[in-house]
Formats: structure tokens, sequence, C-alpha cells
């Protein structure tokens, strides 16, 4: 059984006991009415496949939801499927992802990614993150992101975003992404690995942003530990 990490109310502060299930409870209502995480916004429009859900994250990287969703819908109505990708040219591909952040390098990627796909699995894409990750370009998140929504696979996505907020809310203390996601892994409970990513994305983008987060607003302020908060308005 997953060990369930409660976060005791420091000293003096007033804060609530950390309860993940209500957090969750909460960040619904507050995010019901904003723009959704790329990939669930993908997915909702009927863009969930594996494959679609591999080559999103991928676009997705170091480029901004609004752009990953225009440059994904523009390519998904020429090729959906990794026979499609290969059947366009590299030049086609890259002019197809123009807008994304280094589209050239993401079509190279995106091609090897589709020739292997074809080669080494029949076309299907792998359903386990190792061979995700043997593939170009494709990390942690990205083989998370692939498992979680292409496949439902119970996986922890963890982006800036995710990473940046569990710390400050005093949930886990670490450094890096990677740390988060292992560190998420031993307390978060299973049913909220994949939403974890679907909620704080667009909550990180929104409400508790990188600098001077809205905390005066933020409907998560009473069970929060603000840890590492400066400027909050």
């Amino acid at each position: 059984m997953k060990r369930v990490r409660a976060v005791a109310e420091p000293k003096g502060t007033g804060k609530e006991p950390f309860d993940i299930d209500e957090v969750f409870r909460r960040l619904r209502r507050e995010l019901a009415d904003r723009p959704k995480a790329a990939m669930f916004d993908l997915r909702d429009r009927g863009y969930g496949s594996p494959f679609e859900q591999l080559v999103g994250s991928l676009i997705s990287a170091r480029t901004r939801d609004e752009t990953t969703i225009a440059v994904c819908l523009r390519l998904f109505a020429e090729a959906r499927t990794p026979e499609a990708i290969l059947a366009l040219g590299e030049g086609e591909l890259a002019h197809l992802l123009s807008g994304a952040t280094f589209a050239e390098v993401k079509a190279r990627d995106i091609r090897a990614i589709a020739r292997r796909i074809v080669e080494e699995w029949g076309g299907e894409v792998p359903k386990d993150a190792e061979s995700l990750m043997s593939l170009r370009g494709v990390g942690p998140k990205i083989a998370a992101l692939t498992l979680a929504v292409g496949f439902g696979q119970p996986a922890i996505a963890v982006d800036i975003h995710v990473h940046r907020i569990v710390n400050r809310w005093g949930y886990v203390e670490t450094t890096t992404p990677e740390k988060t996601m292992a560190a998420l892994a031993e307390i978060l409970p299973e049913r909220y690995w994949i939403e974890i990513n679907e909620r704080l994305v667009p909550f990180g983008r929104f409400v508790c942003t990188g600098t001077r987060p809205r905390c005066s607003s933020c409907p998560l302020l009473s069970m929060c530990r603000q840890v590492g908060v400066v400027a909050p308005r």
C-alpha cells in the first residue's frame, strides 16, 4: 500500500493541515474555466493516441502551450501515424512545425522516432518508459506524458510547473524535476498521478507563477507553506 504523506501544520502559521484530496478538489474548481494543459487539450480534441501524444509532447518542449496546440493541429491534419510522418519530407515536416522552438531539430527527431516505431515495434508505440526513453529526444517527462495521456497508465509527468508548485506547497523537498518525480511516486496517491500534470500546468501558468505568484487569491493559500516565496501578489 502506498504511503501517504500528511504535511504537518507549522506552529504559529495558522495554516491548515495539507490535505491532498482537498487540494485536487480546489484545483478542479479553480481551473474549470482556464485553458487546459496542451496534451490534455489535444486529447480532448480527439488527438489522444499514444503516437499523437508522444509527438505532441516532444513538440511542446520549450514551446508555449497555445503554440504547441496550433502546431500539433496543423501537423495532425496532414499526418497522425508513424507511417504518415515518414511519407513527409523532412523539409515539409519542419515547415509544418514552424512556430515551435527548434522546429528543424524536432522534425529530425520525430522522423527518427517514427522510423524506429515502424521498424522495431511494427508501427505501435512501446508501452514502457525504458523503450520510450530510448527514442531520440524523449526524456522522463515526455515518456510519462505518453504513458499517462496516450495509454492511460499511471505515470507522473513533472515539468517546471509541477516541480515548482509541489516544492512551494512543502509537499516534497527536492532540487530537480527528476527528483520530484521520484519523491511524488513515493507519496502521491496513484489516483492523482495522471491528473497532477493536467492541473498544475495551468495552475502554474495563471496562479502559482514562477515570480510573484498570486498568493492572495489562491484557493490553496490556507494550506500552502509558501516555501521560497519572496514577492507574492
